[in-house]
């Protein structure tokens, strides 16, 4: 089916898949799954404006795709590859792979590295908190000493 010839609600999906990163390959997959609409890579990729190809995507469509990407940007559950949401679907996506190609062992793998990310192990956030959970003080007490010079009279001197 040509790119012109695609149902509204098929473009909107495509446009807002590749706003949250999915890529082209993907969503052709995801398109032919949910749509069951034959598309290409190459064709998906005409609806991404910050490709080559999705050079002359018409307002309508960019419009979507700037919405739908700040959107996804600033939703902590839904950001690219390097958030933890996206990493957990792409997890749940191979587990359940996994499991329906009846490699437990690789289902059990996902499930532990997707409970890894769940509990932040994979994070470089560090709390600190003095005793009790409280602040840690961060004043400091400077005292200075000051030392006159020794006169020539001075009795320590002298013995």
């Amino acid at each position: 089916m040509a790119a012109n010839k695609l149902p509204e609600s098929v473009k909107a999906y495509i446009v807002e898949a590749l706003a949250c990163f999915d890529t082209p390959s993907t969503v052709a997959d995801a398109v032919n799954r949910e749509f069951e609409v034959s598309v290409s890579r190459q064709q998906v990729e005409r609806y991404d404006p910050t490709k080559r190809a999705g050079q002359n995507l018409s307002k309508k469509y960019r419009a979507i795709f700037e919405a739908t990407r700040q959107g996804f940007i600033s939703d902590t559950t839904n950001i690219g590859w390097a958030h933890r949401a996206t990493r957990l679907r792409m997890i749940q996506r191979v587990g359940e792979k996994a499991e329906r190609m009846g490699n437990l062992s690789l289902a059990l793998q996902a499930a532990e590295q997707a409970a890894k990310e769940e509990g932040q192990i994979f994070t470089n956030k560090r709390e600190l908190s003095g005793p009790n959970g409280s602040a840690i003080p961060t004043e400091a007490e400077v005292r200075v000493r000051y030392i006159r010079p020794d006169e020539p009279g001075d009795a320590q001197h002298n013995e």
